[in-house]
């Protein structure tokens, strides 16, 4: 076993605390964490090419949210944190607009404070699963953005929306978590039947 707590030559990142004295990190962890990013952005560019339309606009298929699941069970919460919102500032950047970085805010950020909130869940027996985590995730991101449509355009008739969005997250949700569990299990950061 390396000492990051995983097999050796994975580079798997565990809970670590940062250096107490200066606050930063060590160059591995920062190397990890800028991947990390790459990989989150490389999915977004990705989901933003497919085709992907169900006549209802707004479903997508959440893949830059594989990175943040990842993340979250690796690096922790205050980490997959900060790359969720660089990814998100980003991607809004680089491919898309004003107003869709205001709705991936508002939907990104619901959905990692549910996420956050569901991870801790594992600690207690009714925890769940890294795809009930990805699922919850899924679900209130398109809650979030249809919340904040709702309110830009100010009409409560986008609501109508929110049935076919809320089961789009949530089977969106559920292969992006079967995916997360699938890594996190080989790489050897979760056993089989958590």
């Amino acid at each position: 076993m390396s000492p990051a707590g995983g097999r050796k030559g994975y580079g798997i990142m565990t809970e670590r605390k940062p250096d107490t004295v200066s606050g930063s990190f060590s160059a591995k962890e920062t190397a990890y964490l800028g991947m990390m990013l790459a990989f989150a952005l490389i999915l977004g560019y990705a989901e933003s090419l497919l085709p992907f339309s169900f006549g209802i606009p707004g479903i997508k298929l959440g893949l830059p949210n594989l990175a943040v699941v990842l993340l979250l069970y690796r690096s922790g919460v205050r980490r997959a944190f900060w790359i969720d919102l660089l990814r998100i500032l980003l991607n809004g950047f680089l491919f898309g607009n004003l107003y869709g970085i205001l709705y991936s805010l508002a939907g990104g950020l619901l959905s990692f404070l549910v996420m956050a909130a569901a991870k801790e869940t594992e600690r207690f027996r009714f925890g769940l699963s890294v795809t009930g985590v990805s699922i919850a995730g899924g679900v209130f991101h398109n809650a979030g953005q249809i919340a904040v449509a709702a309110f830009v355009v100010e009409t409560a008739g986008l609501y109508y929306y929110l049935p076919p969005l809320l089961a789009a997250g949530a089977g969106t949700g559920f292969l992006i978590g079967l995916v997360s569990e699938r890594i996190l299990i080989t790489t050897g950061k979760k056993r089989d039947g958590l």
